[in-house]
């Protein structure tokens, strides 16, 4: 197994790539669309609310063979390896997660990235089929010390207002009006339409789709439902199409969040089914509506069974802390990821 590291965009700079290096991480993750409203920056979660949204519009040069090419000489000049690409804009693919008129002609743009993705060598494109996105979410002093992380206590299911997509405003709502109802069921064949129709580009292509599970994993968020809000979803999602393409973007975190199942079992069973693209790796404290973010080695999550059931699968993929507490110092958000690496670092 590898330890990588996700950045931002804003975060694709030779001092990044230096700190990753320095705390034993030689692949990276990439974020190419810094897209949320709200957004806390220290922990890099996005922290989405009801109060305001973000506006993004469609910067797609960032997706041609061109720049990705260029920026995976500039990640291979520091040593490290270009792993994967975390999120879709929602601007481009906002009527796929909708059924809206235009889901054919965003459906051509994700097959282009992909297709892209292949021509660079980049291996993995995860997403998160969402409506809300990660809405809801508090921040506090919930850590041990009082290190400022988040956590959820409530279920927002205020209606999302008509021309929102996760915490970004895609079109404007002059009326007033809100998102059409959507059932769970109508959302699960969304996702299988998604899949079945970028699946074959992708084998094609050689990128594994990965899923990230729904966080916070809740039956509905915004007054919209979710998809893999427990860890035998993830299977329904699996079952969709039995392409070995068709991947999960594993978040631990998220995971202990949910309320069914034996996290070390379905590990286990999916790594072994080879679905594991990459892995998300954090520590909670409690569950869904009420939990709390918290150091990795504090957390409900037996960090230490995890790291061996990979080993003895012998899990080549890799694993990154995907947020962390802050700490009280001058540079908050990378003393926790060091931290984080460290203990991840020894374990493994």
């Amino acid at each position: 197994m590898h330890l990588g590291f996700g950045l931002y965009r804003h975060m694709l700079n030779p001092a990044y790539y230096s700190f990753a290096r320095q705390c034993g991480a030689t692949h990276i993750i990439v974020h190419l669309v810094d897209y949320f409203g709200n957004c806390n920056s220290g922990t890099n979660q996005p922290v989405g609310d009801s109060s305001g949204w973000g506006d993004v519009q469609s910067d797609r040069s960032i997706w041609s063979v061109e720049s990705l090419q260029k920026l995976k000489e500039e990640i291979e000049e520091e040593g490290l390896i270009f792993y994967g690409i975390e999120n879709f804009n929602p601007y481009d693919w906002y009527d796929v997660l909708l059924d809206g008129p235009l889901k054919n002609t965003q459906m051509d743009f994700l097959k282009q990235i992909v297709r892209n993705m292949g021509k660079v060598g980049i291996p993995v494109m995860g997403y998160n089929f969402s409506l809300a996105g990660v809405t809801g979410r508090i921040e506090g002093p919930f850590a041990r010390g009082g290190a400022i992380s988040v956590g959820m206590q409530d279920i927002d299911n205020s209606p999302l207002p008509d021309g929102v997509v996760w915490n970004m405003r895609y079109a404007e709502n002059k009326e007033n009006k809100q998102q059409p109802v959507c059932t769970s069921e109508e959302l699960w064949n969304r996702v299988g339409w998604f899949l079945n129709q970028l699946l074959p580009v992708a084998e094609e292509a050689g990128v594994r789709l990965a899923a990230h599970p729904d966080d916070p994993p809740v039956p509905f968020l915004r007054n919209t439902p979710r998809l893999v809000i427990q860890p035998s979803l993830y299977g329904r999602l699996r079952d969709i199409n039995p392409s070995p393409n068709n991947c999960f973007e594993y978040c631990l975190g998220t995971l202990t969040e949910m309320t069914e199942g034996n996290i070390y079992e379905y590990t286990e069973m999916y790594a072994r089914d080879n679905r594991l693209a990459y892995i998300h790796l954090r520590n909670v404290k409690g569950k869904v509506p009420m939990y709390r973010e918290t150091f990795i080695d504090e957390g409900d999550l037996d960090v230490k069974r995890i790291i061996k059931i990979l080993n003895e699968i012998n899990y080549e993929g890799v694993i990154i802390p995907d947020h962390t507490p802050l700490m009280a110092c001058d540079a908050p958000w990378h003393a926790g990821m060091a931290y984080a690496m460290g203990y991840l670092k020894a374990l493994i």
